[in-house]
């Protein structure tokens, strides 16, 4: 795939009045300016009913989330004012449900809690040194195959130019807790050996799988952000694999994977 192309994943139409691409790493999801090439701007080009529709934003029309620009995978673009205003409502009931497929590295993981907390990270609770020991234990056993986990916590912007975000917690100082937001994040994570985790959200938050990964002490590999092991020129290694929706016509629960 072109760096500048998406793939057509389901085309709009009167029976389905929504768009699903497959965007390439490297693409914004969206402009953050008039005329710069983004997914949305591409699938205007293509459908250009999408533009009729008033969106969160007046420069994001029928768009429904975004995704990182590194990240690759599906987006969600309702075609109809009717359709983003259906789908609008089944977010902030949860409704929506993103996948993503994240390549981890077990043999990396140690125990991170300082180094994290230098880095800007929550001090830790019992439950995430709880947590973190069982992913420890999970990693030597070699029997078990799959472990499942959720992580919680609000979000603050980090570092120059707001350019990263940190987990918040109760057990981040005053200064933490000012720049966050009051509204949780969770983030189910399936972790899989040898090598990757399935991440699922509902409610999402910028680089919101990406920083809760490192902060498990799991970084995504090839994250330039979040992974401290990453080497000039490696490509993440993180892509939205499936999402989960009800249909803005009859209600049924759709599914479609990448």
């Amino acid at each position: 795939m072109n760096q500048c192309e998406c793939k057509i994943i389901s085309e709009p139409s009167v029976e389905n009045p929504f768009l699903i691409l497959d965007k390439p790493s490297g693409l914004p999801s969206a402009p953050l300016f008039g005329g710069e090439k983004s997914a949305l701007t591409w699938a205007i080009e293509k459908f250009p009913q999408i533009k009729l529709v008033h969106g969160k934003k007046p420069i994001e029309y029928g768009l429904l989330h975004r995704l990182d620009t590194a990240t690759s995978g599906l987006l969600l673009i309702a075609s109809s004012q009717e359709s983003y205003d259906f789908f609008a409502m089944a977010q902030k009931k949860d409704e929506i449900i993103k996948y993503y497929k994240a390549g981890v590295d077990f043999s990396l993981y140690s125990d991170c809690s300082k180094s994290l907390e230098d880095e800007g990270f929550p001090p830790d609770s019992k439950i995430m040194k709880d947590l973190r020991q069982k992913v420890f234990d999970f990693s030597k056993d070699s029997l078990k195959l799959t472990f499942d986990l959720t992580l919680q916590s609000r979000f603050r912007p980090y570092g120059s130019n707001s350019s990263q975000v940190r987990p918040v917690t109760e057990e981040s100082g005053r200064a933490a807790q000012k720049k966050s937001g009051e509204k949780l994040y969770k983030t189910k994570v399936v972790l899989h050996k040898p090598n990757y985790a399935i991440c699922s959200i509902s409610q999402g938050y910028r680089h919101q799988v990406r920083c809760h990964l490192a902060w498990l002490g799991l970084p995504v590999l090839g994250d330039f952000c979040y992974n401290k092991k990453y080497k000039e020129g490696e490509n993440l290694d993180f892509r939205a694999i499936q999402i989960e929706f009800p249909h803005p016509v009859d209600g049924r629960i759709v599914k479609i994977s990448c």
